[in-house]
């Protein structure tokens, strides 16, 4: 009886101790995916100007040219961002705060365009217009347009407005393209790959803010875009139907361009299986690479990399290399104990170093959720 009884004590202290480790395990986990995140908390405090405009750098510094962001400028494809991470969170009111912002600061009239740049004060410098940033921002207002009642049909009046002010100023060929000078009237004849952001174009097109067959257009480049094997062409030029490639390539470019990819119904399948070998070899993904080589030209890390490859993870449905990313990205936040939550070094930061993995931290976050 003594036997039976110690082996019934010994089964329920390993069933109590394999219990205990489950739970710590889940409490874990739990506690890593948190919702509000530390990220969020560090730009609301410390990368946020008195007037409400996000910061593009912690440190203030005095910019020295109107084409060059410096100090605590503010830019357009901050404010995009911050868009769609109000978006991913739900957030009515947190979007609506950014949408005052694009309308007080940031919409250039009576030429209804979006300024690039701002000073802190929240006046633009600049008389162009940044494509990219610009379908981030309309993608984010039709968006939320349609999933929330409240300013609906304001949200979608500004949209309508941009929309045709890129459509009929920018266009080269049937494309729009990377910028137009609003003061000189001339533009670019390149369409930057990275700016195809394919699902605000198709919200575009569903809105009727395109003319006929113009999204089938830019589908088309990026469903017909080539590569080098691996990595992808850095532009596009609209004149001669050309794509033009880097000598060295920058990963937050190609993330970018492998995101909207897969939203043209490819697989970056390629990309994503040397990132997975680079991560897994080297422990870490580096911020630029060689073309010819394949091998890293720069020994940094960026938060950006890490917060975009986690994005296209979750959209490939691959959950645990997208909380391997996490894991490794967050070791990079909170160094400098002044700035917790931030990706701050040697007392500095970029906001997209902030704004990328906050994007695709939330994204992994819905996707556990679910």
């Amino acid at each position: 009886m003594k036997f039976i009884f110690r082996n019934k004590r010994s089964w329920y202290i390993l069933l109590l101790a394999a219990l205990s480790v489950a739970i710590l395990l889940l409490w874990r986990e739990r506690f890593v995916m948190d919702k509000v995140s530390p990220t969020a908390v560090f730009i609301e405090e410390h990368m946020t100007n008195p007037n409400g405009t996000l910061a593009t750098y912690l440190k203030d510094a005095v910019s020295e040219r109107a084409d060059i962001v410096a100090g605590r400028e503010a830019l357009s494809e901050s404010l995009g961002l911050w868009m769609q991470y109000a978006l991913a969170m739900d957030d009515e009111p947190m979007f609506q705060k950014a949408y005052s912002q694009l309308q007080t600061y940031y919409v250039n009239r009576p030429d209804l365009y979006i300024a690039w740049k701002l000073d802190t004060q929240g006046k633009a410098h600049v008389a162009t217009n940044a494509l990219g940033d610009d379908l981030r921002i309309m993608g984010a207002l039709l968006q939320a347009a349609d999933r929330w009642e409240q300013g609906r049909a304001a949200k979608l009046a500004t949209a309508s407005a941009l929309a045709r002010t890129l459509t009929q100023r920018t266009e080269q060929r049937g494309y729009m393209v990377d910028f137009y000078d609003f003061e000189g009237r001339h533009s670019t004849n390149t369409l930057s790959l990275v700016y195809i952001d394919l699902l605000a174009l198709k919200a575009m097109r569903d809105h009727q803010m395109l003319e006929p067959n113009a999204y089938e257009r830019y589908f088309s480049v990026l469903h017909k875009m080539p590569d080098d094997g691996l990595f992808y062409p850095k532009s596009f030029d609209v004149m001669n139907e050309m794509y033009t490639y880097d000598t060295k390539v920058n990963l937050i470019d190609q993330l970018i361009v492998a995101n909207h990819v897969m939203e043209s119904g490819n697989r970056p399948d390629k990309l994503i299986a040397f990132l997975k070998k680079e991560f897994e070899t080297r422990g870490q993904l580096p911020g630029q690479y060689e073309r010819t080589t394949r091998t890293p030209a720069v020994n940094y890390e960026s938060a950006s990399v890490y917060g975009l490859t986690m994005l296209l993870a979750v959209r490939s449905g691959d959950e645990a290399w997208a909380k391997q990313l996490y894991k490794h990205m967050i070791t990079l936040r909170g160094q400098d104990s002044r700035y917790p939550g931030g990706y701050v070094f040697d007392g500095n930061t970029h906001l997209f170093d902030n704004l990328f993995p906050l994007l695709g931290e939330t994204a992994l976050y819905n996707l556990l959720k679910k």
